[in-house]
């Protein structure tokens, strides 16, 4: 994977989160290809709950100052950014005082989930896509780790579809299993169609509970890699009628040539 370039898009990643199947693979994967002679990038949300001094994160002015639309309000980009320890690999951080200052990351204390999931998670596709932009940095692949990153795909396939900069760039969506019962504000797909997204492609966003962000995710995806042993089984079924290039689960000790492989099919 030498000099190929790969942008990591996740809902979570160590050490900045507790440790889980998101979080620890967020990490691994990039880790992995940034061994391999990669040049990658890691973006994720700016959670309240980051230790903002421990983890050194520090704005990028030349980055932040835009204001992104979200359902007809601009909301401020604030962009972040700090280095993994001992691994010069750079995470940037998508930051919003009104989305991401709260001490947690997706529900409150109650584990009750915030009634603006659905906007961070639109705020989190369009600040990740706005600011790679700015980067001027063409990844090879994207690679959507999570939930809260579920929108990416969207967005590239349709309301980012005329950039050329994205012209030759692969999206690859991993799908874990089920991180959160319930399902997001039912207004989340106008807020989309408000982005001039037709309705018709984001119709399983009708009830936006996790399984059906995911399906949405996976639609817009040109590769799929099953990235939890506990799959749902329609989940599982999802990804094998879908006609989308898919990797099955691998373990711990082989997904890095897994995931290699893989990828070198895709480029």
């Amino acid at each position: 994977m030498e000099d190929k370039r790969i942008l990591y898009v996740s809902s979570e990643v160590v050490p900045y989160l507790a440790e889980n199947e998101v979080s620890l693979m967020s990490y691994d994967v990039p880790k992995m290809i940034n061994d391999q002679g990669g040049q990658i990038r890691i973006f994720m949300p700016r959670y309240g709950n980051i230790n903002e001094r421990r983890h050194q994160l520090h704005e990028v002015i030349r980055l932040s100052g835009m204001n992104l639309v979200v359902n007809d309000v601009d909301m401020p980009l604030i962009i972040k950014v700090a280095s993994i320890p001992k691994e010069r690999i750079q995470v940037y951080f998508i930051d919003n005082d009104e989305y991401f200052k709260r001490k947690a990351t997706f529900s409150d204390e109650d584990g009750v989930l915030y009634p603006d999931n659905d906007e961070r998670a639109i705020f989190f596709a369009k600040g990740v896509v706005e600011t790679v932009k700015k980067l001027n940095w063409v990844p090879d692949i994207i690679h959507v780790h999570g939930w809260m990153a579920s929108m990416l795909p969207v967005y590239m396939k349709h309301f980012y579809k005329d950039e050329a900069l994205f012209s030759q760039t692969k999206i690859v969506t991993s799908v874990y299993g089920q991180s959160f019962d319930g399902a997001l504000d039912v207004e989340m797909k106008n807020k989309i169609i408000f982005d001039g997204i037709s309705e018709e492609v984001i119709s399983d966003l009708e009830t936006p509970n996790y399984e059906n962000l995911i399906k949405t995710s996976i639609r817009h995806s040109d590769a799929v890699i099953i990235a939890s042993e506990n799959l749902s089984p329609s989940l599982t079924k999802f990804i094998e009628s879908s006609e989308k290039p898919f990797l099955p689960f691998a373990t711990k000790d082989a997904f890095a040539e897994a995931y290699t492989t893989f990828y070198k099919k895709m480029l």
